[in-house]
């Protein structure tokens, strides 16, 4: 029985591979084997708890202070044993982190396929998102299959070179992971002010913001923001999970600390996550996943970029791009905030990513590849 290593590090990657490994637990057809560089600890952790996966190898790569180059490195050289040692027939990688790229290189260079899920995104800017869109491109060189989410995302694989026959069109498997979660009550969640929302009527704007490219003064202008929206709309409530990094929260928590409708809270888990989503009435954001997921639920997304990997949200009309200048943004959730119509537009747009079975497609390619040619009805 051919033998499929999905290997991830980060929560982002946990929760968009959750639903490929619970599809390949059920496949009699192959053998799946999950390897974690935990190069996100805690959160990795959280998401393998919540969707009950229990990897067969953990590297715990993470260390304080990691560079890229020494995240890298750690990956390659770890990856490097386990692939000599389980000589697995294929290796899943999903998206666009160092621990992505290292690992696809380890199996290359062992000779061993690589299957890339989410293939195909682009910015068109090598800086932008950094590290991540040299890490896709590298893969994109390498890998034997490429499951795409969107035709855009195909387009882009086309025009680097890639074979059509090699590119996949499935949808996006967050969507998978997003209808699983919100379709289950989260128990004890730990957080007050997610139980406290289901009695609370204020319209949410739900805040995240992380990225290397906004640490500084961009970060600045966004908590300025923040403080400009809660003054001047007293009846919106602001939640804003305050990201890990201290750069982050030295920039933002200053100009809200003292705001009654503003409410930082501690990450969450996948499973809180999802509900803020929901319960959220605009998404303020630089994450890239949450441009999938939020329009999935109905929710108007305003992107704190200047350029994106996902055109296609923004085609559809369910994302808009309006980086990070202070009155950009004031002016972009104000606009929602006080126009029905130009709030309706967004929040009934079309999701572009899919229909919630991006997985069992991708397992089917999987077989096909490895030569599993008998349809999953068919099996003994």
């Amino acid at each position: 029985m051919p033998t499929v290593m999905v290997v991830y590090g980060t929560r982002p990657e946990a929760i968009k591979l959750a639903p490929l490994i619970k599809a390949l637990e059920v496949d009699p057809r192959l053998k799946p084997m999950v390897v974690v560089t935990a190069q996100h600890r805690e959160m990795l952790d959280q998401v393998n708890r919540v969707f009950d996966i229990v990897p067969d190898i953990d590297l715990d790569l993470m260390a304080h202070g990691q560079t890229l180059n020494g995240i890298a490195g750690s990956v390659i050289s770890g990856i490097d044993e386990v692939l000599l040692e389980h000589e697995p027939d294929v290796v899943v990688v999903q998206g666009d982190t160092t621990t992505v790229m290292a690992a696809a290189i380890a199996a290359f260079n062992r000779e061993i396929p690589v299957v890339h899920l989410e293939a195909g995104l682009r910015s068109g800017d090598i800086d932008s998102p950094f590290p991540e869109e040299a890490n896709r491109k590298i893969v994109s060189q390498i890998a034997r299959a490429h499951l795409a989410p969107t035709m855009t995302s195909r387009s882009n694989l086309l025009a680097d070179g890639v074979p059509d026959e090699n590119i996949h069109v499935i949808g996006n498997t967050v969507i998978d992971a997003l209808h699983w979660a919100v379709e289950r009550p989260v128990e004890e969640p730990g957080v007050p002010e997610l139980q406290a929302l289901e009695s609370d009527e204020r319209r949410v704007l739900l805040v995240t913001t992380h990225r290397r490219e906004n640490l500084g003064e961009n970060m600045v202008n966004i908590g300025k923001a923040m403080r400009h929206l809660a003054t001047n709309y007293p009846d919106l409530l602001i939640i804003w999970p305050a990201h890990k990094n201290p750069r982050v929260r030295a920039s933002i928590a200053p100009q809200i600390e003292d705001l009654d409708n503003v409410v930082s809270i501690e990450p969450v888990g996948y499973g809180e996550f999802s509900h803020l989503i929901r319960a959220a009435h605009i998404v303020l954001t630089d994450s890239g996943g949450i441009q999938e997921e939020a329009p999935s639920l109905g929710k108007p997304v305003l992107v704190l970029r200047e350029n994106t990997e996902r055109p296609e949200a923004i085609d559809a009309g369910t994302v808009k791009l309006i980086g990070t200048a202070q009155e950009s943004i004031i002016a972009e959730v104000s606009r929602l905030l006080d126009d029905r119509k130009a709030y309706r537009d967004m929040a009934n747009a079309v999701n572009p990513y899919g229909d919630g079975h991006s997985a069992s497609r991708s397992v089917e390619i999987l077989n096909e590849l490895l030569g599993n040619t008998c349809n999953s009805d068919q099996k003994q």
